[in-house]
């Protein structure tokens, strides 16, 4: 992680939640497509991306970061296990937002899919709760480390994440996003999330 100007395509967990388009949704969504579509031809669901607690590689982004996200995220591609291929994207983020709950900001993800027979089993896999986990990858060029404030994105120092210092645990900010490449549906997250609620599967766009 230390010694690169930017820390290129980090991954991170996600979980995929319940969502139903309004009418401003479709809106947002017949911005990202060249003809008009209606709710019955879409799938929608919102994916509680990254958030300000320490994750277990004892990061966290900042608020500053998930705001900075998710104006970098909309229109932004939902592949499958991070493989760039045009033939593995499933869906299109369409809006982004940071939500606040107890304490903690969450960058929270709107995307939708085609109802397609080539698309049926996936959304038939989210709607069971089988497909939920989602890893997303990102580019920021701050990692500032909370016990000496020294930025590992560009160079060493003495404090490794996870240890104690006097009684401090060490863990790193992210910050200064420069790239949302997008977001995958995996079957293992890099970490285990911790979702907002409720924690089920997407609904349909019905």
């Amino acid at each position: 992680m230390e010694g690169s100007d930017c820390m290129e395509n980090i991954t991170k967990g996600a979980v995929v939640l319940k969502a139903a388009p309004t009418a401003a949704d479709m809106g947002l969504i017949n911005a990202q497509s060249l003809r008009e579509l209606k709710e019955e031809e879409i799938f929608t669901f919102r994916v509680a991306a990254a958030d300000t607690q320490v994750d277990r590689d004892f990061e966290r982004f900042s608020r500053s970061c998930l705001e900075k996200l998710a104006e970098l995220y909309v229109g932004k591609p939902f592949i499958t296990d991070h493989n760039w291929s045009s033939s593995r994207q499933m869906a299109r983020v369409y809006a982004a937002a940071v939500e606040d709950e107890s304490g903690v900001s969450r960058l929270v993800l709107s995307c939708y899919m085609l109802r397609s027979a080539a698309n049926q089993p996936t959304i038939d896999a989210i709607e069971a709760g089988i497909i939920r986990e989602v890893s997303v990858g990102v580019a920021v060029k701050s990692a500032v480390c909370s016990i000496c404030g020294a930025d590992k994105s560009r160079g060493c120092c003495e404090h490794r994440p996870g240890r104690a210092y006097d009684g401090t645990l060490c863990t790193v900010e992210l910050g200064d996003p420069t790239e949302a490449y997008e977001a995958s549906f995996v079957a293992v997250p890099r970490f285990t999330p911790r979702p907002c609620k409720p924690t089920a599967t997407a609904s349909t766009a019905r």
